[in-house]
């Protein structure tokens, strides 16, 4: 054996080694200057499902350099224990605050009025609440009978007296709370014992104060209840609908009903 020969092959290996691992360093180097150091950020091992339980089989930490750290992100998945994701979270993305939430009431109400409104709570029904599917966070109009007439069906009227009015909460589930209804619900987050949306009586509205009023009025003094419809959350618009009497809802047979009523009209010297 040539030991000549191999030391020199040695020396070359090492001397190549030396210059490949001072290429990477220096390219490191680089990267860091202009990206920063590495850190470590919870990322979603899987897809996961809005309102899904997150634990640490659907989450993994990785490195990534420290200008890529989105803000809020988590950096340990213990930080993650018992919550639940309020959008869906592809596979790779990072996990941050905005995209989680912890179930139940801790924070309380009065932090998500906005300045300048009003929380105002009313009693509901299942036909007047579109059989209680309305949950927090949705958006509804408000509808009224109005009769000022003491009977007279030619002048009662229905109308739509408040539109895109914001759902602060139902019963005692408020914006941050998980809603369970119609959502197969893992045991994890069923031990938690969180109120599911179907469970209240009762619904609290973000107003304006002039629209507390109003509404009030109404509850108070109309002898009547309201009802809900319910807007799709990407729909703002407030429109002018005209209200509804019986005429109306006659259609081609108002005239017959006009004629008639204005017969009994006369009748009762009026």
């Amino acid at each position: 054996m040539n030991t000549r020969a191999f030391t020199l092959a040695l020396i070359i290996s090492l001397f190549s080694m030396f210059m490949v691992y001072t290429y990477i360093e220096d390219e490191k180097s680089v990267i860091n200057q202009k990206y920063g150091t590495s850190a470590s950020v919870v990322v979603a091992k899987v897809d996961i499902k809005e309102l899904e339980l997150i634990d640490d089989s659907k989450v993994t930490v990785q490195s990534v350099p420290s200008s890529f750290v989105q803000p809020g992100a988590f950096r340990k998945i213990d930080e993650l224990e018992n919550t639940v994701a309020t959008v869906p979270i592809l596979k790779g993305e990072q996990i941050s605050k905005p995209r989680v939430t912890y179930p139940g009431t801790g924070t309380g109400l009065s932090r998500q009025v906005s300045s300048g409104k009003r929380a105002f709570a009313m009693n509901i029904t299942d036909e007047s609440a579109v059989s209680r599917l309305i949950k927090p966070g949705d958006r509804v109009d408000i509808i009224s009978a109005v009769d000022f007439s003491s009977g007279r069906k030619d002048f009662q009227k229905i109308m739509t007296i408040l539109q895109n009015v914001y759902v602060l909460s139902t019963g005692r589930s408020i914006t941050n709370n998980l809603p369970l209804y119609g959502v197969q619900t893992p045991r994890e987050i069923t031990a938690m014992r969180v109120p599911t949306y179907t469970q209240y009586n009762t619904i609290t509205l973000e107003l304006d104060p002039y629209q507390v009023q109003k509404l009030t009025h109404v509850l108070k003094f109309g002898g009547r209840r309201v009802d809900l419809s319910l807007r799709n959350n990407n729909d703002n618009d407030i429109i002018n609908i005209k209200p509804t009497r019986l005429f109306d809802v006659l259609g081609e047979d108002a005239a017959e009903a006009r004629t008639y009523f204005s017969e009994q009209n006369k009748q009762a010297g009026q």
